[in-house]
């Protein structure tokens, strides 16, 4: 007996949840958008009080790799090799790898849960991440803020998958009703700790952590974002044909042989283990996963295989950017980077949604 095919969908051209194509000479951004990203790194190490150039920085950087005798480079001062080796280098390599796994996350909740408002933060990751960070900083035990940060994230998972799927078969519907609660939950319970607990200078300290800054990075808040964001976001980035399948529902992804349980979890811990541990050294800085998948498909097209690594570059690139406006147009203060992204992505997506309204 001759079954009787079923009706491909067909294909539309923007949004979270589509299979576009990509679009005609959409592979050109990749070289054009790494190239960006290593003149945005060099360019913003320059960028402050003190008098650098992109020499003295290729100098320093040269120097600790011990490549400077071999490139006849003449070592640089031990103020200006502090400078750029001890204090601005470390700050936007760990800006730069967190905005890169943010937008890799943001693509991932996107995709998996259908819908264009999700961001790394969807399933209450950012709240529990809070609460967590907050939990430490009240006592003053502020050694453990990246493990509280990421064990708060990895919690607040537990508990929205938990949920969701407490109430039935676990659907994207259900899931971010679930992340919402216990979002809410995790929220409600970080100002209270705070109100209870907080005092004296705690409370700009908690402040200028739930805003997002990585004013206070090191060279192991490099290795720690450094490390998952290529672990983990790599990993996320690899399935860009699964999340074609999850993009037409979970039928379709069923029918093309993924197996949809199994494959949404793994994705989901992935996200969650990667945005705990970039949390835990940035705190809780938004719209880099929201707008900048929306931002890539643009330009690009919405075939996860091109988006997911250029979501990444271009997060990247971003949020050195933001941190660089966030230390520098009111210096000497500085303002917690997340203020600079929320200013920047608000109006951006605004924007997005605007010239989308024609295929709403």
């Amino acid at each position: 007996m001759r079954t009787r095919e079923a009706p491909r969908p067909a294909p539309v051209s923007t949004g979270a949840g589509t299979a576009a194509p990509a679009r005609r000479g959409a592979a050109w951004w990749v070289p054009v958008s790494v190239a960006v990203l290593v003149v945005t790194v060099l360019v913003a190490v320059t960028i402050g009080p003190a008098d650098l150039s992109v020499g003295d920085v290729w100098r320093s950087i040269a120097g600790h790799l011990g490549l400077g005798g071999a490139l006849g480079l003449e070592p640089l001062g031990a103020l200006q090799d502090g400078m750029v080796w001890q204090l601005r280098l470390p700050r936007i390599l760990t800006a730069a790898a967190v905005g890169a796994g943010l937008a890799v996350c943001g693509v991932v909740m996107q995709s998996l849960t259908r819908n264009p408002l999700a961001d790394p933060y969807l399933l209450g990751l950012s709240s529990g991440a809070s609460l967590g960070a907050v939990l430490v900083l009240v006592v003053g035990w502020t050694v453990l803020l990246p493990v509280a940060a990421f064990g708060g994230a990895v919690l607040a998972l537990v508990a929205a998958l938990g949920l969701a799927g407490a109430i039935g078969t676990i659907t994207p519907t259900r899931t971010v009703l679930a992340g919402l609660a216990v979002s809410q939950l995790a929220a409600a319970a970080t100002s209270f700790v705070i109100f209870w607990s907080a005092t004296g200078d705690s409370y700009r300290e908690i402040l200028s952590w739930l805003m997002g800054s990585v004013a206070g990075a090191t060279w192991t808040s490099v290795a720690v974002a450094g490390i998952a964001t290529l672990v983990l976001g790599t990993l996320l980035a690899s399935t860009g044909s699964v999340l074609d399948a999850f993009t037409f529902g979970d039928t379709a992804a069923s029918a093309l042989g993924v197996n949809v349980p199994r494959v949404r979890w793994l994705l989901l811990v992935g996200v969650a283990l990667l945005t705990g541990a970039l949390v835990s050294q940035s705190g809780s800085i938004g719209f880099v996963g929201l707008i900048l998948p929306h931002a890539v498909r643009m330009l690009t097209g919405a075939r996860h295989r091109l988006l997911l690594p250029l979501s990444a570059l271009f997060g990247a690139s971003f949020l050195v950017w933001a941190d660089t406006l966030a230390r520098t147009v009111f210096a000497p203060r500085e303002l917690p980077v997340g203020i600079v992204t929320a200013a920047i992505g608000a109006p951006v997506f605004a924007l997005l949604l605007w010239r989308g309204r024609r295929i709403a």
